[in-house]
Formats: structure tokens, sequence, C-alpha cells
């Protein structure tokens, strides 16, 4: 029975995790095709189930603005987006059921399993906020971190119920390294987050330098002012290409140091048999990354290499956190039960 209960319970885990990557995707492709506010009312789409039932509305919507933020097409790619988060938190309440029912099968999940219900209902939360304010940058780019929080959260369970060959006691001293790597790879996906709501990818077309300069003329403060409107700086006004190449330099140069730190880790992690797997994946996607975000320079943001950067940030997050797990049982002969 405990084992019937602890395969169940691994299945489950692994079906959400997989379901937490595909709408992490995505989400990216509904920000990346302007489909945020396809339905701009939360949680039906003008107070109805389906866009079908909204035809009215909607055909309205492109009558005042043809090419607004409405269409039956934006409105579909939302509220899939919704459907498909429904779905995943009833995945989600599965698991913490299991986890606390059947603790003593199962092991420590219970708690973790509860953060990742808490994660979950707090994306809800920013995705209604994310409409009912219009697309604020601040707004879906903590969206956005809040999905690969719950991704990391959701890596950790599947994590624990994948077995691998022991780590040696030794390579425990990586861990506050790797630790640190994870929080870096979380900094730049947040300046990555803020690149892609403010439409700032195009902001230099060139590569390595910016607008033929290494420093281009800049505007931080208005690139990084927090509190404001899509499109517009603190003060009400269109933002500046200044503030918009700011907001694209930082995020590219910052890549670079997450690159360095990451790849030098993760090279001296693969030697380990037990961390090779998830090593090697970490070299793989960023060297996949870094061929994704000048792709989308020089070929002017493509929808799929665009989805595809996004995912890649996602992969190394599942990576990371992998490896993060295996170092914290350096030393001890783990094992999962079949």
């Amino acid at each position: 029975m405990a084992a019937r209960v602890r395969s169940i319970y691994r299945r489950l885990v692994f079906l959400t995790w997989f379901f937490t990557l595909d709408l992490i995707m995505f989400g990216a492709f509904v920000r990346l095709t302007d489909s945020g506010l396809g339905c701009p009312d939360w949680p039906g789409c003008y107070g109805k189930l389906t866009p079908f039932g909204a035809s009215g509305q909607i055909a309205e919507a492109l009558v005042q603005q043809p090419y607004g933020p409405v269409s039956m097409s934006k409105a579909w790619i939302e509220m899939i987006h919704r459907y498909w988060g429904s779905v995943l938190g009833m995945l989600i309440i599965a698991i913490v059921f299991m986890a606390w029912r059947y603790r003593s099968q199962i092991g420590r999940s219970a708690g973790l399993a509860t953060f990742c219900l808490v994660a979950v209902c707090l994306q809800g939360a920013f995705g209604a906020w994310t409409v009912t304010h219009k697309l604020m940058p601040v707004i879906v780019t903590a969206h956005l971190l809040g999905g690969m929080l719950l991704l990391a959260l959701m890596s950790w369970l599947a994590a624990r119920e994948k077995a691998h060959v022991p780590v040696p006691a030794g390579v425990a001293f990586y861990q506050p390294w790797m630790f640190l790597g994870l929080v870096i790879l979380f900094v730049q996906i947040v300046l990555g987050g803020w690149v892609s709501t403010n439409y700032a990818a195009l902001a230099c077309m060139d590569f390595p330098t910016c607008h033929g300069q290494w420093i281009p003329e800049m505007d931080f403060a208005g690139g990084y002012s927090v509190f404001r409107g899509l499109g517009e700086s603190s003060s009400g006004e269109i933002i500046s290409q200044q503030a918009l190449t700011a907001i694209h330099w930082v995020h590219r140069n910052f890549a670079i140091f997450v690159f360095v730190f990451l790849f030098a880790i993760a090279l001296r992690l693969r030697k380990e048999q037990g961390l090779r797997a998830p090593a090697q994946w970490l070299v793989l996607l960023l060297l996949i990354q870094v061929l994704t975000g000048l792709s989308t320079i020089f070929f002017q943001w493509p929808l799929l290499i665009a989805v595809l950067h996004n995912g890649g940030a996602a992969g190394l997050v599942i990576a990371a956190v992998t490896i993060l797990v295996r170092l914290n049982r350096a030393g001890t002969d783990y094992k999962v039960l079949p």
C-alpha cells in the first residue's frame, strides 16, 4: 500500500511540475502576442465563461479599436492561459491533500507542498492584477517572477522524488555557491521580465555594442521607475528611447556575469556522477540562452525564439534547483522507493 501511494504521489508531482513548466511557456506566448488584455476583465471574458459567449462584446471592441488589445484570437489565448492555471491549481491541491493525508508513507513533503499551494494562489492574484492594472510593468514582471518561483518549488518537490547516484560529502562545499547562482539567476530573470514587459528587446539592434557604442546614452531613472503605466514614464509621458536602452543594456550585460558564474560551477559539478545530468543541462541551457538572446536582436524578436528564450530561463531554474537538492543530500545514500 505504501509503495502504491508513493508511486501515485510521484506521478502526480511530475505531472504538475510538467504543467507548471508548460504554463510558464504559454504565459510567455500570451505576453509576446499582446494577449494579456484579450479579455479585459477577470476571471471571465466580459463576464462570460468563454470568448464564444462574449463574441458580441469582442466584435464591438474591434469596431472601436481595430488594432487594439481585444480580438477573438487574443481572447482565446488569454482564456486558455487562465483555464490552464486553474487546472494547475487543482493539481497542486491534490498534491497537498496526498502529502498531508499520507505523510507517513510519503515523507516530509507536506510543508513544501503547502508552500506550492500558497504560491499558485498568489499567482492567481497577480494574474488578476495584471488585467485590472492594464499590464502595468511591475505587476507583469512580478507575475513572471512568481511563476518562476512556483516552478522552483515544484522542481524541488520533483527532485526529491527522483533517485540518483549518491553525491560525495566533499561536494557539499559548492552548495552555498550554487544557491548564490540561483539568486543571481532570478535577478537576471527579473531584468529579463522588465525588458519584455517594457517591450525593450529591440532597444539595441546591434551587438556587442549598443547604438554603435559600448556605453550608449541611457536614462536609468526613467527605465527603472517602478510604479508607472505601460509605455509611460513616471510623469505620464511616453517612455524615452534612452530609458528603453538602459533597460536592455543592463539585462544584456548582467547576462555575461550570470553566464560566467553558472558555467564555471556547472563545469566543476558535471565531474560528479550524481550531478552530471543536471550540470550538463545547465551548461547546454546557458549556451542556448546566449543563442536565443542574440537571435532576438539579429532576427528582430521572432515569436518562437522569444518564447524559447523564456523557456530556457525556466530550464535553468529547474537545473539549478535540482543540483541544489542533490548537493543538500551530499554524503548520504539517498534512495527513493520504487
